[in-house]
């Protein structure tokens, strides 16, 4: 970069006629550009400049020389100007992992806006319930729902996550309304993996054990199984908001809630050189989601203890 720097100078001082002027607009002294100018000479074991008491002029070899360094400087400020323009425009590749239900539901309803408003944009989205390593896997960004308080990865919040207690009217005609949180040990509870579930409530954190008769690796099984009155669940508003709306799922307990800290975000690997199809993707959805998500417009579950969603 040190010779490039002195191919610089020796073009601005071609340019302008003089050391002065050169030093002047490169905001350097005189002497420092007339030994940058000696030491170029020196490298490539020629005169390029032939100096008078009144001015400067080019040898033979020196006026190939800066034909050419014009050129080069030329390319590299063409190259640059390049990478500005190609980062500053949502292009390429643009490779996302996302939760299977959440991404089915989610983001592929939307991604023709995405595609239409970026016709330069080409999106592959991988959907899985299994955790992947984005720089291992080679994801630019994952969707992510969880409490990422500890990660190492760059988060950005997309939407909050509202998790709360539901079943079936057809399992509370079976098997009572719990009322009180003690009550849930005596009835079926059915969870995706998780071996407890964290409640918020009243009284401030609660734990309560899951030991589901059901055991699966598939959220979507838990969501049917639910539906179909198996028994109780802990589901986001995201994914069980229409069957609340419609009575297919009541809501119990509604003064506990899942963990505030668990909520939806985009998470990748680094904030420098985030490239624009990555930002343009994020704030999409970002805008999309919003503090109060669609899915939980209209849906009459507030928990007594919060008077309403929380927007964390």
């Amino acid at each position: 970069m040190d010779h490039l720097r002195d191919l610089e100078i020796f073009a601005q001082v071609v340019a302008t006629g003089g050391m002065s002027t050169a030093a002047r607009n490169l905001g350097l002294s005189p002497a420092v550009v007339s030994k940058r100018i000696r030491r170029l000479e020196e490298r490539l074991g020629a005169r390029l400049l032939q100096r008078t008491t009144r001015q400067l002029a080019l040898t033979e070899i020196g006026q190939g020389f800066y034909e050419r360094v014009v050129l080069i400087l030329a390319s590299i400020e063409n190259a640059e100007m390049w990478v500005a323009h190609g980062s500053a425009t949502v292009r390429g590749l643009l490779r996302v992992s996302a939760p299977t239900s959440f991404g089915r539901m989610h983001i592929a309803p939307h991604l023709k806006g995405v595609l239409d408003l970026y016709p330069a944009l080409t999106v592959d989205l991988v959907l899985s319930d299994d955790f992947v390593d984005i720089i291992r896997d080679g994801f630019d960004l994952a969707i992510r729902i969880a409490d990422l308080e500890n990660s190492s990865l760059i988060a950005r919040r997309l939407a909050p996550n509202h998790r709360i207690l539901c079943a079936s009217p057809a399992y509370l005609a079976r098997h009572g309304t719990p009322e009180c949180i003690d009550d849930l040990s005596g009835h079926v509870l059915l969870s995706h993996m998780a071996a407890e579930w964290q409640l918020e409530g009243p009284e401030g954190s609660r734990h309560v054990r899951v030991d589901s008769r059901l055991k699966t690796n598939s959220s979507e099984v838990v969501r049917e199984a639910v539906i179909a009155g198996i028994g109780i669940a802990l589901r986001s508003t995201w994914d069980v908001g229409p069957e609340v709306k419609s009575g297919s799922l009541v809501q119990i307990l509604p003064e506990y809630t899942g963990s505030k800290r668990v909520i939806i975000q985009a998470v990748y690997p680094s904030r420098r050189h985030l490239e624009q199809k990555v930002r343009a993707f994020i704030d999409y959805f970002q805008a999309l989601y919003g503090d109060t998500p669609y899915w939980d417009k209209g849906l009459n579950v507030l928990s007594s203890n919060q008077g309403g969603f929380s927007t964390v």
